[in-house]
């Protein structure tokens, strides 16, 4: 299993942005994210540096791989 690098909120939803998903509104310390045709929302943390295992899991319910993530992330 690849290493997830520390990254920020913001980092995180522009390479979400990148495969489509689109930001809908913020509340609070939270950024939401949707994407057509996909019945999940991603909800992003925005804080300095997003947990290893929230990450893993956003990058699962966006129905991506981590090397995918990983190779946009770079």
């Amino acid at each position: 299993m690849p290493t997830l690098p520390a990254l920020n909120g913001r980092k995180v939803v522009k390479v979400f942005e990148s495969f489509g998903w689109e930001v809908v509104r913020q509340r609070g310390s939270h950024i939401i994210l949707v994407k057509n045709n996909h019945n999940a929302t991603l909800s992003v943390p925005d804080h300095k540096e997003v947990a290893k295992g929230t990450l893993r899991s956003l990058i699962r319910a966006a129905g991506m791989t981590v090397e995918e993530f990983l190779r946009a992330a770079k």
